[in-house]
């Protein structure tokens, strides 16, 4: 779990970049041909890399969403930052130039780290190297959108619908599997209650400490949205005893 986010906070292996711009590529915004100044050509045929384990699919999946929600702009600082067009860049590659961009401006335009077991690809170098070329002109392109539209932070540029929907998704109660091949139902609901867990009827009876048992699948546990930090703290998530559906 160390490991993991260490590699987080520095940035990610080349095989994440490569799969959420594969992710990316189906999921962008098309604009019409009068407004589209940024092209993303045609890779629909490239395979994805195959997934490490279900927290680099659930990761790639993370950054290609973050990447969309902020699609607009990201656009915007390429093409302020006169980053974009680059000829020596082909098109196809325009999603993983978008994707890492995000990337680098999340981890404050620092380089990311590249681990000793990592496998390289030469698309993500290429495309890191040029950002990185490019890093002044796309932080000081940054901060004239910030400035430009009176934007504290980057979460002004998200559209209103995925902040509503993020709102919503926010309140939603936690649903964690029980993996019976770790673990029993029963030694899990012993260690939650040890750590002041109480058992309640329905999600209607929530009230912080408190969890239910699914009604329709007994070895789902569903808990309040407000405990997510907390229960990913656990060891039992950790160890991968809870997963979360």
């Amino acid at each position: 779990k160390r490991a993991v986010a260490q590699i987080e906070k520095n940035g990610y292996p080349d095989s994440i970049y490569i799969n959420a711009a594969k992710i990316f590529q189906g999921i962008h915004i098309e604009k019409s041909e009068d407004k589209m100044q940024v092209r993303y050509g045609d890779n629909s045929e490239s395979p994805m890399m195959a997934f490490k384990d279900e927290h680099s699919k659930r990761v790639s999946y993370e950054l290609a969403f973050n990447t969309l929600k902020y699609q607009d702009l990201l656009e915007e600082i390429l093409l302020d930052s006169h980053t974009y067009p680059c000829y020596s860049i082909p098109d196809e590659l325009t999603s993983l130039l978008v994707v890492m961009l995000y990337d680098l401006q999340d981890r404050k335009f620092r380089k990311r780290k590249i681990f000793a077991e990592e496998e390289l690809v030469a698309e993500v170098q290429e495309i890191g190297n040029y950002l990185y070329r490019y890093m002044t002109k796309l932080a000081a392109a940054l901060a004239r959108c910030r400035i430009k539209y009176d934007a504290l932070s980057i979460e002004y540029f998200v559209p209103e619908t995925i902040c509503k929907q993020e709102q919503r998704a926010s309140t939603l109660p936690l649903w964690f599997w029980v993996n019976t091949l770790k673990i029993s139902l029963e030694d899990v609901i012993n260690d939650l209650e040890m750590k002041g867990f109480t058992k309640v009827e329905s999600v209607s009876d929530f009230d912080h400490y408190t969890y239910a048992v699914d009604q329709h699948c007994h070895d789902v546990l569903v808990f309040p949205s407000s405990l997510k930090e907390e229960l990913l703290n656990l060891d039992l998530f950790a160890d991968c005893k809870l997963l979360l559906q």
